[in-house]
């Protein structure tokens, strides 16, 4: 099932009557600072494993000895 350009025309124009356009905007700012925050925890996350992982390796290696 694809929704193509009339589905959503009808979907906006729902939401847009039922929310009205300041609530829209407001829904629509917070849904992109979610998204913006979302991402830079994804990145932070990226670098962080790589640390832990070589700290948890250098200990595996010292208590081997």
């Amino acid at each position: 099932m694809s929704f193509g350009i009339p589905e959503l025309a009808i979907i906006l124009v729902i939401a847009l009557v039922l929310f009205g356009t300041s609530k829209l905007k407001s829904i629509g700012s917070d849904l992109g600072s979610a998204i913006k925050g979302f991402r830079s925890a994804i990145s932070k996350d990226d670098d962080e494993p790589k640390e832990i992982n070589t700290e948890k390796k250098s200990e595996n290696k010292s208590h081997a000895n």
